[in-house]
């Protein structure tokens, strides 16, 4: 009877384990998915943040042209936009053309000031992102852009359209750092982290080639101001989500977090250099082309205004079709991360050298598709290997090295408006594609330093650090007592355990430490 009783007793303590377990499984489920849902928001409201970022960018092309006639009193309404209307073209060109050498040092200026003003502000965000986190960054990013895009719709005179573009500039050192940074953080998984990355990419993409026509439909039939409005208003729609979503107070708790690496050392960090180079150098093409593709295809090959106006809207297309097909590559040949890089440089080089090349509207969309598709796989490729590599040598927190990403293209961007049209008036259209291609085709054997990267371990890994050392700080010593509090929780009264108790704790601990990231972080 004893033993009968103290079987029934080992039973019954097995049975209330196994409830237990159950019950820690289900919450566990449960929190995951959760976090799962959460994430997938957050990823949208970094997407609408990049798309609003790239359509305020070049929103504003037709509404130049207007604006410049409406000075010099020869031309188009610079209020309301009612007026004029006949001779605006729906589908304007990339950069608006100027009439005089003072408004074309102007315009290049203005288009010009939003990366130069986000250039000298990078090192910094990346840096606050690093000590608050990436939620109240990204908020106040798009509180900035918020106030940027209605200053825009009201702007009257040249200096308030400076303040606006230069202020949208700050708002996007903060917004758009803190929300690359932000997909990297909760999409910690390959090929997850990838996909997000990519997604991302399509939608900056996408809304630095609908822009244009966007501004030109709604500035025809509604006026200078509307397309700003609507802007203004998906982006307050966009703050709110974020904040009901991730409100100050919850993201300050990452406060309690480790503290990112320096920017300083990161930029010295070979391998992040490499990368480095590589977005600025495959993005070159692109921004330098913007600002002067529109003159020369009028000059060579008589382009007429919807022709000039549709250059670039194909392009979105192969865009997309290089994100899709480096994500499906990388997942599975993620060994290849350097390899579609440099291959993606070899066919922006290629394609930039064929643009002088092409004497028609039709001939010309062909090259630009294929720089557009080659940066979507150096981007698509390099963006995530960035978060490995911060993973794998530094600490896993990516502010500064995404401010390192986002001043790569800044250089790109800065440089383009500015010194574009003076490379073309003094050496010629022909010689800037050249150099532009050659300078691709000799970076890409430079990505070959990336081949090994794959195969680095953490040399300084957070987990190792909460169970194998003593805590050093407030979050190690939380993550600790969290540790220690799931196993007390799982300890039955007794000193001793069945063989099935011990299954039991070892699957649960395997799941908590696999998937801690995925709520604790939340």
């Amino acid at each position: 009877m004893a033993e009968e009783g103290g079987a029934g007793r080992a039973r019954a303590a097995v049975a209330r384990l196994s409830e237990a377990v159950g019950e820690r499984r289900r919450r566990l489920g449960t929190a995951m998915g959760d976090a799962r849902r959460q994430r997938r928001l957050l990823l949208l409201v970094v997407c609408v943040a990049l798309l609003l970022d790239n359509m305020l960018y070049m929103v504003i092309v037709p509404i130049i042209p207007e604006y410049f006639a409406a000075v010099r009193g020869g031309g188009g309404d610079g209020g309301d936009g009612e007026s004029g209307g006949g001779n605006r073209s729906l589908l304007p060109a990339r950069y608006p053309p100027a009439t005089g050498d003072n408004e074309d040092v102007q315009i290049g200026v203005l288009f010009a000031s939003k990366a130069m003003l986000q250039l000298l502000v990078n090192p910094l965000s990346g840096t606050i992102i690093d000590r608050v986190g990436y939620e109240a960054p990204l908020l106040a990013g798009l509180a900035v852009m918020f106030l940027s895009t209605t200053t825009f719709a009201f702007a009257g005179n040249y200096a308030t359209l400076f303040a606006a573009r230069s202020l949208q500039g700050l708002g996007s050192a903060f917004a758009d750092t803190a929300g690359i940074a932000l997909i990297a953080d909760r999409y910690s998984e390959e090929p997850a982290r990838s996909r997000a990355l990519g997604t991302a990419l399509a939608c900056i993409s996408f809304g630095s080639l609908a822009a244009p026509p966007f501004g030109g439909v709604l500035y025809e039939f509604a006026g200078k101001q509307v397309p700003f409005l609507v802007l203004a208003c998906v982006c307050l729609f966009d703050g709110l989500l974020l904040l009901a979503l991730a409100p100050p107070c919850a993201a300050g708790a990452r406060a309690n977090m480790p503290v990112g690496t320096p920017i300083h050392r990161l930029m010295i960090d070979p391998y992040i250099a490499v990368v480095a180079g590589a977005l600025a150098t495959c993005n070159i093409p692109l921004a330098f082309l913007e600002p002067t593709i529109a003159n020369w295809m009028k000059e060579s090959m008589g382009a007429s205004e919807w022709e000039v106006g549709l250059t670039w809207l194909p392009a979105f297309f192969p865009h997309v079709l290089g994100v899709y097909v480096t994500v499906r590559l990388a997942a599975a040949y993620p060994h290849l991360q350097w390899f579609y890089g440099a291959l993606g440089m070899a066919i922006i080089g290629a394609s930039s050298c064929l643009v002088p090349a092409c004497r028609n509207f039709w001939q010309v969309i062909i090259p630009l598709c294929g720089i557009c598709f080659g940066i979507a796989l150096v981007d698509t490729a390099l963006l995530p290997t960035l978060a490995f590599l911060v993973d794998v040598r530094h600490v896993s927190v990516y502010g500064s090295v995404y401010a390192i990403a986002d001043i790569s293209y800044c250089v790109a961007y800065a440089l383009g408006p500015v010194v574009a049209g003076q490379i073309v008036h003094t050496m010629g259209f022909v010689q800037l594609n050249l150099g532009m291609g050659l300078a691709n085709v000799l970076y890409a054997p430079v990505l070959i330093f990336l081949k090994n990267v794959c195969q680095m371990k953490p040399s300084h890994s957070e987990r190792n650090i909460l169970l194998e050392e003593g805590p050093k700080g407030l979050y190690d010593t939380i993550k600790m007592e969290e540790r220690r509090g799931v196993g007390k929780s799982l300890r039955p009264a007794g000193d001793t355990e069945e063989n099935g108790t011990d299954s039991y704790r070892r699957d649960l601990t395997e799941v908590s430490e696999e998937d801690s990231s995925e709520y604790e972080y939340s």
